[in-house]
């Protein structure tokens, strides 16, 4: 199978790699350091004790996904509806477009743009970049995909390839299981800088995530959601299983970029104001990275 990747962070090149790894023809677009890296010597998969060089095809230039027979959009939030420019004028009648992104309407939004389905999917997978063209996997790496007419071929290709991968009819469910995972974890490590395990440690984080989980899960029943009710204790127990992932927004912090907390706890704080729904905690750690943001961006 021919796979592009729109936006080859970590999330992107871990399944990308994964792909090429299996034998399909993959192609990786991104930033020209990259680029660069990929293109001198391979993306670098790291798995555990092995790393190895992976050969893709990498470029900045979005016709990369000229003939793809699948797309997978892995860009962060905030670049969804640019992505979706950009991509338009390349992709085939044919191609089949997956967001592996942050928040809960990425799918819908990029799907407004480029006038097609866009399968939404859940990501669970603890990844970062330990630079450029060098993915380093830190656990799980499973998916939840909703439905469209190519999704069993899709899902088959993925399990050979390494990639658990359910297909689900209510895939936003899974999203905002996700959504809420992240309100819970990711603002909390962005500034503490912490990987999950030492973060759950500290005294009293534990109540500070559980004050999250419920405002996230009240705001989700007011919006018709289904949030299974053990939810708090499976996101609780996620820093065992990933003792030393930093979340997305602590990388992002760390390296200067913009964070997603927009499409994150944002979410979280928009949605229950619209639905009278108090999310004060939410707000809080929501406003205070949109400060540290703010913060890096002037400097």
């Amino acid at each position: 199978m021919k796979v592009t990747v729109m936006g080859a962070g970590a999330v992107g090149c871990y399944y990308g790699g994964l792909l090429a790894r299996a034998g399909h023809a993959v192609t990786l677009i991104g930033r020209q350091p990259h680029v660069d890296a990929v293109r001198k010597r391979g993306l670098l998969l790291e798995i555990g004790a092995s790393c190895e060089a992976v050969p893709v095809t990498a470029t900045t230039n979005s016709n990369g996904v000229a003939d793809a027979e699948l797309v997978l959009v892995c860009v962060k939030s905030g670049d969804t509806e640019t992505v979706g420019r950009d991509l338009v004028a390349h992709l085939s009648p044919g191609t089949t477009v997956l967001s592996l992104q942050n928040g809960i309407d990425n799918a819908e939004r990029l799907q407004a743009v480029i006038e097609r389905h866009v399968v939404p999917v859940a990501v669970y997978v603890a990844t970062e970049m330990a630079g450029p063209g060098h993915v380093r996997h830190h656990g799980r790496g499973d998916l939840i995909m909703g439905e469209c007419p190519t999704s069993g071929i899709i899902a088959a290709v993925f399990e050979a390839a390494g990639i658990p991968t359910t297909i689900s009819a209510r895939a936003i469910d899974a999203l905002w299981g996700k959504l809420i995972l992240n309100c819970a974890y990711n603002a909390l490590s962005a500034m503490t800088q912490l990987p999950y395990g030492r973060l759950i440690g500290i005294p009293g984080i534990d109540v500070v995530m559980t004050d999250v989980v419920e405002e996230c899960m009240a705001v989700a029943a007011a919006s018709g959601v289904v949030i299974p009710p053990d939810c708090l204790t499976g996101i609780l127990a996620l820093a065992d299983t990933m003792p030393d992932q930093f979340s997305s927004t602590a990388q992002d912090l760390a390296r200067g970029r913009p964070s997603e907390i927009d499409h994150l706890n944002g979410t979280i704080v928009r949605r229950g104001q619209a639905l009278n729904v108090p999310t004060p905690v939410n707000r809080v750690l929501y406003t205070l990275i949109k400060a540290l943001d703010s913060k890096q961006q002037a400097a």
